[in-house]
């Protein structure tokens, strides 16, 4: 029964924290550009051109007609978007069956986008994701099956005696994120405030635009994987479990070979009612773009730190990235190299543990290298990723992706990712295959 109570809860947490999608017709529809203009190989990686909207504050825009006047600049209309998804996936285990299907709002996603232009300084994105049913707790013996979106004490896992996790997936409702960036053009720089709040995103969600996995939205891998195996096997913020709920204002200084995001967040999204009402936790992030004989290279570190007296959460780590994108032998390259690392826990005088890592013996540590070539450019893309991480006990934690993406249009794509976990953490006991040692996922995402 356990297999059937992490399959459903897998259900439960993918349609209440579903991903917030990058790629979204709202900002189409705004400047009359097609997807491919901002996306590079596929939604919801971002290009120059993508990086270059985003970091203007959504205000960009094209054909669609503006209402203006004094001290006034709006778009004609309001923008909207929805974001589908559907999918079959499965993940290994003993007993019954894990495999699962989502349909969109059962499962997979189904969410309502609007969004743009405010004024000339001023954007914003909202999403309200169609949620789920009450609060579910399921008892798990495996090692990574973790539901890092919660306010929990120690990012949402209870340990029990026998070293097996209970982890609470709340219930549903409609829920989403919503940020809005108001930059100011000083020269050639934008420099102002993202004012964010989400129940899953992170609060990387303020203001991100490497494909590096700082921030859950820009990824290779549409699904994270029913455990998140696969986002974890190839970006190391999200091996660390990063993608929190999170709530609180942010300084954006940015232009187009990089940018600063220095916040104040507290680890409680929209879906906690009076849990943001102080900002004690600190985040600082910083990248830098360049061009290296033609190639795109981007180079960046994010440092997550601070005490919660509200939430009692205490977010230590440290994550270093690397990006690189271009035509290599004419087809398109993207390369990612993340490493991260979150400190043993020490507590203070409330008893708090590192959110990011609630063991006191060991650092957790991980390198994470990504890649895709787009086979047929625009078209067809092959993935590859690998993991070689220590865990909180000391054990070697490891994990090899593949995958493949198919765009049916700009707006419409199929993808499938397979990823096996290996090492001292994963070892069969008693002959038995702990849950989510390997995940395969099949996927349809549409937006329109």
């Amino acid at each position: 029964m356990k297999k059937v109570a992490l399959a459903l809860a897998t259900v439960a947490a993918a349609t209440v924290f579903a991903p917030e999608a990058s790629a979204v017709p709202v900002f189409a529809r705004q400047t009359g550009m097609a997807c491919s203009a901002c996306h590079y190989q596929h939604f919801p990686l971002l290009n120059g051109f993508g990086r270059a909207f985003k970091s203007g504050g959504y205000t960009m825009m094209g054909s669609q007609a503006l209402v203006e006047g004094e001290a006034l600049s709006l778009p004609s209309v309001v923008n909207l978007g929805v974001f589908t998804t559907a999918f079959v996936e499965s993940q290994s285990g003993t007993g019954e069956p894990t495999s699962t299907i989502g349909t969109p709002g059962t499962g997979g996603e189904f969410s309502l986008f609007m969004g743009g232009r405010a004024s000339d300084f001023l954007g914003f994105i909202a999403e309200a994701g169609l949620g789920g049913a009450g609060p579910t707790t399921v008892t798990s013996t495996g090692h990574n099956v973790v539901d890092p979106l919660l306010p929990a004490g120690t990012n949402g896992i209870a340990v029990n005696a026998d070293h097996s996790h209970d982890v609470t997936i709340p219930g549903g409702g409609v829920v989403g994120a919503t940020k809005m960036l108001m930059l100011f053009p000083v020269g050639e720089y934008r420099v102002g405030l993202s004012v964010h709040s989400s129940q899953g995103q992170g609060v990387a969600y303020s203001f991100e635009t490497l494909n590096t996995g700082a921030a859950n939205t820009h990824k290779m891998m549409g699904n994270s994987g029913p455990s998140g195996q696969h986002v974890r096997a190839a970006y190391a913020a999200q091996y660390l479990n990063t993608n929190t709920g999170a709530t609180g204002a942010s300084f954006i200084a940015n232009n187009a070979n990089g940018f600063v995001n220095v916040g104040l967040w507290e680890m409680a999204g929209n879906d906690v009612v009076g849990g943001a009402n102080a900002l004690t936790l600190n985040y600082v992030r910083a990248a830098y773009i360049l061009d290296v004989a033609g190639l795109e290279v981007g180079v960046g570190a994010q440092r997550f730190g601070g005490e919660s007296t509200v939430t009692l959460q205490k977010p230590d780590a440290t994550v270093l990235d690397l990006q690189v994108q271009g035509d290599v032998a004419e087809l398109p390259v993207g390369l990612y190299v993340t490493y991260g690392m979150a400190p043993k826990s020490t507590t203070n005088a409330l008893g708090t543990l590192n959110t990011f890592n609630p063991g006191t013996t060991n650092d957790i540590s991980t390198l994470n290298v990504a890649a895709e070539v787009g086979v047929i450019p625009h078209e067809v893309t092959v993935q590859a990723a690998t993991r070689f991480a220590t865990n909180g006990e000391g054990k070697s934690d490891n994990a090899m992706m593949l995958g493949a993406t198919y765009e049916l249009a700009q707006n419409i794509g199929l993808s499938i990712v397979y990823t096996a976990q290996s090492g001292d953490a994963w070892a069969d006991v008693a002959g038995v295959t702990p849950v989510g040692k390997t995940a395969t996922t099949f996927l349809l995402e549409a937006l329109y």
